[in-house]
Parts: structure tokens; sequence; C-alpha cells
């Protein structure tokens, strides 16, 4: 298995303008901008990567594909993400596990997906992996889909505008004074954790970013609940 150094992939002035500042960005950028976490001494998690894969659509946009896990899973059940997961024997690095992944998951066609630029690798203590975000442009788009329901709920694109309007972004906290961090709720999706933020990295990096409240600071569970709460209503 072949393992890549992070930053750019490309010359960024190979790619669309709205991409090149954070395509740029990635070659300074270490792992300190997403995470305070880092892999303990002497633990060896597992690799896993995520296919951060941005395009563009005529009335929207850039925008970033997203998935919403089902709500049976074991494990992180209907959170949303990005496509990705634990690499596998035969995979050519984190670029080949993060393509394989999107396709399984999302149908996409790999062929018409250009790899950017790789991220250093991210701790989630929780379920022990370190991460390697893959930034990838979405050249030629292809239809996507929840490929398995019983893993995927919905698959979207979502515009990178609506996750910098100040009105779809607050902070959470997890009850007894512990963890806090970023969120989004942009049409059906609530998200927070490790992919709501990566996504406040990369609008920052990427020059997107535009200022917004990070005093409202909201229950996790009440914020969840209020949200799928609205979410039923409209259905």
């Amino acid at each position: 298995m072949t393992c890549e150094m992070s930053g750019p992939l490309v010359d960024p002035a190979e790619v669309p303008d709205w991409l090149a500042e954070l395509v740029r960005a990635s070659a300074a950028t270490d792992a300190a901008a997403f995470t305070r976490l880092t892999v303990p001494d002497g633990q060896n998690p597992r690799a896993a990567s995520v296919l951060v894969l941005f395009g563009e659509q005529p009335v929207h946009g850039p925008d970033v594909l997203l998935l919403r896990r089902a709500d049976t899973l074991g494990s992180h059940a209907g959170q949303v993400a990005f496509p990705g997961g634990g690499a596998e024997d035969g995979d050519e690095g984190p670029i080949g596990t993060a393509l394989r992944e999107a396709e399984e998951e999302t149908g996409v066609e790999v062929s018409g997906i250009r790899p950017v630029a790789v991220l250093p690798r991210l701790y989630i203590p929780v379920s022990r992996f370190a991460v390697t975000p893959v930034l990838a442009h979405w050249e030629e788009p292809s239809p996507v889909h929840a490929v398995d329901l019983g893993e995927t709920a919905a698959v979207a694109r979502v515009p990178l505008s609506e996750l910098a309007d100040p009105a779809n972004r607050f902070m959470v906290r997890k009850p007894g004074g512990g963890w806090k961090g970023p969120a989004f709720t942009v049409g059906e999706l609530f998200v927070w954790g490790f992919t709501a933020g990566v996504l406040t990295a990369l609008l920052r990096l990427g020059g997107w970013e535009r200022p917004w409240d990070h005093t409202d600071v909201r229950d996790l569970d009440v914020a969840w609940a209020r949200h799928m709460e609205r979410e039923t209503g409209r259905e």
C-alpha cells in the first residue's frame, strides 16, 4: 500500500479559480488546523480516508458531496459524513481508499474525479481511526445515490454558499461541559462532529468563510431533536 504525503497534487493554476486558494493552502496546512487531537504515543490506529469532492452547478455554484448515514447503523447512525471508510488491502494509498469508498457508497464515477490535494491525517479517538482527507475536483459530474440503504440514507451535493451562510452555523456541545464543536444545518442535513470540523477549516482555508456567531452554543441532543422535528413536519 502506497502512502501520499500531504499537500497539493496539482498546480493550483490547473483547477477552477474558486478552488485554487484551497489547493494552495494545503501546502502549508498541518493537522492543527483541523483538530487539537493527536495519535497517542504507542498507538497504531487503523488507516482510513474520506473523499472531499468539490463540484460546481450552474445555479448554486461550488458544492461538496456529503452523505447521511442510515439511522439503523450501530455507530454514527444518522450522522452526515464525507464518503469514506477504512483502508483495505489492494487500495493504492489514501487516494485509492477514498475513491473506492466513494464509488461504493454513492455510485459516483471515479473516472470523472481528479484528486487535487491530500490533507494531514486526523485522529478520531471514538473510532480510533487516523483519517486522511483527500480533496478532489469533480471534473465530469455523474449521478449519485445511496447505493446501500442499509448504510446510507441519502446523498447530497451541498452548495458551499449555504454552508458559509451565517444563518446555518452555530456551535454544539455535549452535556457535562465536555466536547464542543461547530455545526451546520443545511436543508435536511444536520452536520456536526468530525465532518463539521473539517468543513469549518476548509471554508476558512478556501476563502469562503463569512463571519458567524461563535457564541451561539446549543446542546447537541436538543439541537438535533429540533432539527429532526422540523424535517418531519415538512414531510
